[in-house]
């Protein structure tokens, strides 16, 4: 059940049986679902010469008509209109449409009238409508993704496209893997509710047939949930690897852009940070950063006694060995100094920003009680002129959503402090996060203080001390992994949709987060994999989010639902 398998297979079918020199054509959508799967250099094995968007081919007129061009595109009414007009007036010598979802029969009698020259090869669905970012998370790239904060009384009609976005690729994942799950949703959530209504539909009701795959003994399960339901979790920094990446410099498809950080030679402008391409990082994606320092120590050492064997060349056979090892030399040597770059440049960050004190009273608002000393520690730290002005209200947030209710006063004090020191806050931001994702509004038991199991869990830890300050916090998904695997997710909480109910325990359970996933996740479903319990998970969201983007998702929802609704 790994995602990039599913997608790596499907783009094989689509290049393997074409043989000639081709041009593979992609739209802004699926460029990303086949660059975080395929390597270019794959690509060029299997005779693809050139890459194109669809909107630039479209503008050109220049014929090649010694090129097979193979498509590969949501099946969008824009895209259908780009493939109308160039098979009115062909450019290249034959068309292979793939599409990475469903067609509807309208779509395909317009494309079968405007190939009046008859250059379409073949035209099908290969269900890839969704970013494989690891083998068990995935992601949709939805551009508006601030509209899933929208209060309910807030309906414009781009969230009818957001939710008819985020169904299309939880059904392509479902499709890809040949399975009909059993699909359950938050119970605080509308849009989960929305969302989980309409997949049930697609895959019960309209393409029924589509999805009528032979049974499993026990139906995989489909959970639905709210981003707001933890917005603990994407607010606060990240000390593993791959998350911190995320949240110092940022992640983009698998891409990390160091062009903005500072000055770079060119081929380390842009890098790959993919655990199907690169060793080192499949192996250090999880660890803390400490031994992250280490471990690229180790990688370091290893290179330089390579490269001095290397200068030891003195005989012809020394001379062909090290031409054959030539490329694995290169691309060792580009590994080794592209996360060389990366830690140091998020340790100068660590230390500009003073992330390691901010970051202990992050996980002490998150994991542990103490209004008092919290409050003490929050405002000393807004006092602190070394601290940024993000990192601030990160901080005032993280207080307001664990003492919301018990120091209303304090929270007005942090809320003036902030106001008066920071000249970029934005009125009211703190407030429209609890008005969104207060305790009301919230399902899970987010500080492990509701449920009488989670008091003795954390009461333990306390005993037992925690091994590193700085990554003691655990995502809420976490507890949601437990209760499946347990089987105590409770029916009053997470409703089914219509009458399809769970028949014993499943063995494997998507989870879509609406609103968007965040790498500390994913770090939580790839260890509870490693742990066999007998489940696979496997986690998909809206969009990747670190910090900036969830305050920056916030802020736009903000501003939007201003009109309609009084932010005190």
């Amino acid at each position: 059940m790994s995602l990039v398998t599913a997608v790596r297979d499907y783009i094989n079918r689509m290049l393997q049986d074409i043989s000639g020199m081709k041009v593979l054509i992609l739209d802004s959508h699926t460029v990303s679902t086949v660059s975080v799967a395929y390597s270019q250099s794959e690509l060029l094995q299997k005779e693809v010469f050139l890459v194109e968007l669809v909107d630039s081919i479209s503008k050109s007129k220049e014929s090649m008509s010694h090129l097979k061009a193979v498509f590969f595109l949501r099946p969008t009414s824009e895209n259908i209109q780009r493939l109308r007009r160039q098979l009115a007036s062909p450019r290249f010598g034959e068309y292979h449409l793939f599409f990475s979802n469903l067609l509807k029969d309208t779509q395909i009698h317009n494309l079968a009238d405007s190939d009046e020259q008859e250059v379409v090869q073949q035209v099908q669905e290969f269900y890839a409508d969704f970013v494989a970012i690891d083998p068990y998370h995935f992601t949709l790239n939805v551009p508006s993704n601030h509209l899933y904060i929208l209060p309910a009384v807030v309906d414009p009609p781009s969230l009818q496209n957001f939710c008819d976005r985020v169904v299309d690729g939880i059904a392509a994942v479902f499709l890809a893997f040949k399975r009909r799950p059993i699909i359950r949703y938050q119970r605080t959530s509308d849009i989960a509710k929305r969302i989980a209504q309409e997949t049930a539909k697609l895959m019960y009701q309209q393409e029924s047939g589509l999805f009528d795959f032979r049974r499993t003994e026990v139906s995989p399960l489909l959970l639905v949930i709210d981003r707001r339901d933890d917005p603990l979790t994407p607010l606060l920094n990240q000390w593993t690897y791959q998350a911190m990446v995320h949240e110092l410099i940022g992640i983009q498809d698998n891409k990390v852009d160091l062009r903005s950080t500072g000055k770079f030679p060119t081929d380390q402008q842009e890098v790959v940070l993919s655990s199907e391409q690169d060793s080192f990082f499949k192996a250090n994606m999880y660890e803390n950063f400490g031994d992250i320092g280490m471990n690229i120590k180790r990688l370091v050492d290893e290179f330089q006694q390579i490269a001095k064997s290397n200068q030891n060349i003195q005989t012809i056979e020394d001379m062909a060995k090290f031409v054959d090892n030539y490329p694995e030399y290169k691309k060792m040597q580009g590994n080794v100094s592209k996360h060389v770059t990366l830690v140091t440049e998020m340790s100068k960050i660590v230390e500009e920003r003073k992330l390691m004190l901010v970051s202990q009273t992050e996980q002490e608002l998150a994991c542990n009680g103490g209004q008092v000393a919290a409050f003490e520690a929050v405002t000393n730290l807004l006092n602190n002129e070394s601290i940024s002005d993000i990192d601030r209200l990160r901080l005032v947030m993280l207080y307001a959503l664990r003492y919301e209710k018990e120091s209303p006063v304090q929270l007005m004090q942090l809320f003036n402090k902030l106001a008066s020191r920071s000249a970029k806050y934005k009125p009211g931001l703190v407030q429209f996060l609890l008005k969104q994702a207060g305790v009301d509004k919230r399902t899970g038991d987010l500080y492990g203080n509701r449920d009488f199991l989670n008091i003795a869990r954390n009461m333990a830890r306390g005993l037992k001390g925690v091994e590193n300050v700085y990554t003691q916090h655990q995502p809420l998904l976490f507890q949601t992994m437990e209760s499946i695997i347990k089987g105590r997710m409770r029916d009053v909480d997470y409703p089914y949709v219509g009458n399809h109910f769970q028949q014993g325990r499943p063995q494997e359970v998507v989870i879509f987060i609406v609103g968007g996933t965040t790498y500390e996740e994913s770090r939580s479903v790839a260890l509870q994999n490693a742990s066999n319990s007998g489940i696979r998970f496997v986690l998909g969201g809206s969009v990747v989010l670190n910090s900036k983007r969830f305050l920056k998702d916030l802020e736009e929802a903000q501003r939007i639902a201003r009109p309609s609704t009084t932010v005190l």
